[in-house]
């Protein structure tokens, strides 16, 4: 005997209802707006207190494209380069020989990095330029021989001077990237019958750059303000010929901002520089390239507010 059962039946079955959507505050930074209010106020001040000095702004521009001038830009220009070039050359040179196996070399180049990063570079220069006390005379044999005093001009002094001294701070530079070179690279290099020589040319020392650019660029935008320290051995860079022409002009302290004004110039482009170089090596350590100074002026400009999406 069958049975019939009643079946009751329900409601149809629905899905299950979703969260509920969340509606997103964006924090408030207030601290943020009262900082940037602050600090306009300080800048504002500072100028207005500039503005009310003693200082005739209007010789800055009057000289600022002065022939003079300019010829002191080039000067410093030249200099930071040849020196630079001095430095990198030897600092290379002097970090090969600092990590060689040889007790001899890497003494010599020890010795070398501890005399010239432990004496000032204005003390340097002096010295250079009064060498003639201890050495009357440059005798190279039929190749040249002058008076010391006639040989070390006041470039080659300024050059000597900048240059030895670069190279010291750049051999720590470049050791330090060498030693950032794992060891299997060198050790993989040898194994495939490349000599040291090849190795370190083709193998460790462009792995080494990613390490070694960022701090060098920054002894660039160094050196180019060290420059102005070789006023002292009489060398017509921009500092000189700007306080020469302060002394004729009557205008000393506005041509003391005009040479400030030409050196922040100068260290803005070479930073540039030198991060679009940074950016170029970083290609195969990062998987995102850092932003462009342009993207961050964009980004900086709405950071003010929480990004999108953020809550309370």
């Amino acid at each position: 005997m069958t049975v019939d059962i009643d079946k009751t039946t329900g409601p149809a079955d629905t899905p299950p209802a979703g969260p509920e959507a969340i509606k997103a505050i964006p924090v408030r930074h207030y601290g943020r707006y009262v900082t940037a209010v602050v600090a306009l106020a300080l800048l504002g001040s500072v100028i207005y207190a500039f503005s009310q000095g003693r200082i005739n702004w209007g010789a800055i521009p009057d000289y600022f494209f002065n022939d003079r001038i300019l010829g002191g830009v080039g000067n410093t220009l030249l200099l930071t380069v040849l020196s630079m070039a001095i430095g990198i050359v030897g600092g290379v040179l002097l970090a090969v020989m600092r990590l060689s196996r040889n007790p001899v070399t890497s003494s010599i180049a020890w010795f070398y990095i501890w005399f010239f990063r432990g004496t000032p570079v204005l003390v340097q220069l002096i010295v250079w330029f009064n060498l003639g006390l201890v050495f009357e005379y440059i005798n190279l044999g039929p190749v040249y021989r002058d008076e010391w005093s006639d040989f070390m001009t006041p470039f080659l002094t300024a050059l000597l001077g900048l240059g030895l001294n670069e190279a010291a701070y750049m051999a720590e530079i470049c050791r330090a990237g060498l030693l950032a070179v794992d060891e299997g690279q060198t050790e993989a290099a040898h194994a495939l019958g490349m000599s040291h020589a090849k190795t370190l040319r083709r193998i460790v020392i462009p792995q080494a750059m990613r390490v070694i650019v960022p701090p060098t660029g920054n002894e660039v935008i160094n050196m180019l303000k060290t420059t102005s320290l070789v006023s002292v051995v009489q060398y017509s860079e921009l500092l000189r010929v700007a306080q020469d022409i302060g002394q004729t002009s009557g205008a000393p302290a506005e041509m003391l901002f005009l040479a400030a004004a030409w050196y922040l110039l100068l260290t803005s482009v070479f930073s540039v520089g030198q991060y679009y170089l940074e950016r170029y090596y970083a290609r195969g350590s990062s998987r995102s390239l850092p932003p462009t100074p342009m993207q961050k002026i964009r980004a900086n400009m709405f950071s003010f507010g929480r990004p999108k999406g953020g809550v309370a």
